[in-house]
């Protein structure tokens, strides 16, 4: 009899979809959409005012979720046949500025919206979750619709959907198996998902790709077919019995079938069941809508979509513009990106099943991808006249800017750059992925206290914020060494970069001006991301606004006043770890007791630390490295 009533569901769910597909091409709107309120329609929560429609309805709460969970199948091994790990190359390093900028900015966004309506805790991390990936699904849709798929501004987005695909399988997979995002759990999570994952990419790199070809071999579609899909469900399988997430494991299996030498003829007999089954994932969506929550919520949605879109159009333009693509693309790129779709779908159906997210999250979740997908096609539509309004609203100065920023990244990607330079700036990247690391450290260091609180921070006042607040303010006051050395090497970095990119030759009208431009952004988006990261390692532990910025004040009133306190603090630390450095320096050539060797790795070191001490004080040493390079 379950069987039966199984059919019936499934029955009942792709009669809706085919009528649905058939209306909104007609009316020429996302089938997204479609899917989704056909799933309404159906569902067990009918809307008010229809519930005299003789329309069959799917109230079995065990069969919608087993309907959920093979879309999702099928949705993430489809992406995963997309997602080769060649692309990671190609994308280059706009995706990897572009997502991690975007989806912390959303994260942060997404926690401070949930706390300022009051919800709890896990409610708020779930919807910063929710807001962090784009739909891949209606982008590609959008873009095949309105042919723009060849467009520069459409490679570029496709590179992000991708970063931002590795991050919502790892923000999956920390949640999957508690549903909780506490820092020592996503840790352990992290930990246990990188061994995970490096063996099976590992080995399935080894013997996937191999076997696949040898079933092509047979010139049989049935068998090609039903081998991928088995494999398929064996590693999602796999992944549910390690306590992962059946995404988890369908996405990596498509990403190892992907490198096959068969994957168009795979794509080509896997686009029928994809379709099937989105369709399927999509109307499981909407079977889970109440539409009375909905309307309790209606503020909330509201105020969720403006600062997606509004968000997610800053966040991914300024990314983009900083990787070197123009204003046009760039702003073409955010608005191309501003929805959600199926991953915050996954994300939101995740929190509901485990039991740790309110019930009324999950249709205002549905609620704001439906508004924010119906804006998208237009967004992208009239991406031009969009573009003309920031032309003529926006000041000359800030046009000339953009122009010029966009000049000097082009001629930096086709100059070529001596080594000796490249490794001056490399070592300054390391110092400061060092000094971040260290601030970091100190704010995981108060999360950790925070949940070993001892009694005396439990008995501290509300009025002052509680143990919380005490905790984040000392993790302020110790990372403010490390915090003022690092944005003092950002502007030494910013200056060095400017000094050995722009020079004196045919083609720069003004070199003073480009340096000071080429500074500035360097500086100003290393500040951007340093602020951002802090706020997301201090989310949990946030005071309220009003406390919040009366102690950033002070913070920044100590900064000012002892500065030079705080950069002996940090240098002394530096000598300290110096020291250890020249000695580790004679471990490292293979002439262990070569003289000249260690006078060479000597002369280099002082060298290095020469030149660091005179960019700090703002000499221009960058002209004689030219000439001796």
């Amino acid at each position: 009899m379950h069987n039966t009533a199984f059919l019936q569901d499934l029955a009942v769910v792709m009669m809706v979809a085919g009528l649905v597909t058939v209306s909104f091409h007609f009316l020429k709107l996302p089938v997204v959409l479609g899917y989704i309120l056909a799933g309404v329609l159906i569902g067990p929560h009918p809307l008010p005012g229809l519930n005299f429609l003789p329309i069959p309805r799917i109230t079995d709460q065990e069969n919608i979720q087993t309907l959920s969970e093979l879309g999702v199948v099928f949705l993430l091994f489809a992406l995963g046949l997309e997602f080769n790990f060649r692309k990671i190359r190609q994308i280059g390093v706009t995706a990897f500025i572009v997502a991690p900028l975007e989806t912390g900015l959303m994260f942060f966004a997404g926690y401070q919206i949930g706390q300022l309506f009051g919800w709890s805790t896990m409610d708020s991390v779930y919807l910063g979750g929710i807001l962090m990936i784009s739909s891949t699904t209606i982008i590609a849709k959008t873009l095949a619709d309105q042919h723009k798929t060849k467009e520069k501004f459409a490679d570029v987005i496709y590179g992000i959907l991708i970063a931002e695909d590795i991050i919502a399988i790892l923000l999956i997979a920390s949640f999957s198996v508690t549903g909780r995002f506490e820092m020592g759990h996503v840790l352990a999570t992290v930990a246990k998902l990188a061994v995970f994952m490096v063996t099976t990419v590992v080995l399935g790199l080894l013997a996937v790709p191999k076997f696949i070809e040898f079933v092509g071999k047979f010139r049989s579609d049935e068998t090609l077919l039903i081998t991928v899909l088995g494999l398929c469900f064996s590693l999602a399988m796999l992944a549910v019995k390690l306590e992962y997430s059946v995404a988890l494991g369908s996405f990596v299996m498509g990403a190892l079938i992907a490198e096959a030498p068969e994957i168009r003829r795979i794509e080509r007999m896997i686009t029928p069941l994809r379709s099937l089954f989105s369709a399927v994932f999509f109307v499981a969506i909407g079977l889970l809508i109440d539409p009375k929550v909905l309307g309790q919520y209606a503020g909330p949605v509201a105020v969720i979509s403006v600062v997606l879109i509004a968000g997610k159009i800053l966040a991914c333009s300024f990314g983009s513009f900083v990787a070197g693509y123009g204003k046009d693309t760039s702003l073409r790129v955010g608005l191309g990106l501003a929805q959600i779709g199926e991953f915050s779908f996954i994300i939101a159906a995740l929190g509901n099943n485990l039991g740790v997210t309110s019930h009324f999250l999950y249709p205002i979740a549905v609620s704001v991808s439906a508004i924010t997908s119906l804006v998208t096609p237009f967004l992208i539509q009239h991406a031009d006249q969009l573009i003309a309004m920031h032309d003529r609203l926006a000041p000359r100065s800030l046009l000339d800017y953009q122009r010029d920023y966009t000049d000097w990244i082009h001629r930096l990607r086709v100059s070529k750059m001596t080594s000796a330079p490249r490794r001056l700036i490399r070592k300054l990247l390391l110092q400061l992925g060092v000094n971040v690391a260290l601030i970091s450290g100190i704010f995981l260091g108060a999360l950790l206290a925070d949940r070993i609180a001892e009694h005396w921070l439990r008995a501290l006042p509300e009025w002052a914020g509680g143990r919380r607040t005490v905790l984040w303010f000392a993790a302020v006051l110790c990372s403010l060494p490390v915090f003022i050395a690092t944005l003092l090497k950002m502007r030494a970095f910013s200056m060095l970069l400017s000094e050995l990119t722009v020079r004196e030759r045919a083609g720069v009208l003004n070199p003073a001006a480009m340096r000071a431009l080429v500074a500035n952004t360097t500086l100003f988006t290393g500040i951007i991301g340093l602020a951002l990261l802090l706020l997301l390692l201090s989310s949990a532990l946030l005071p309220s606004w009003e406390i919040f910025l009366v102690l950033l004040g002070l913070a920044a009133l100590l900064a000012v006043l002892l500065r030079t306190f705080f950069i002996r603090i940090y240098n002394h630390k530096i000598n300290s770890c110096r020291k250890l450095c020249v000695n580790c320096i004679f471990i490292l050539p293979k002439n262990i007791f070569s003289v000249e060797n260690i006078t060479n790795r000597i002369y280099y070191f002082n060298r290095g630390l020469y030149v660091w001490r005179n960019v700090l004080k703002g000499k221009d040493v960058c002209g004689r490295i030219r000439k001796n390079y």
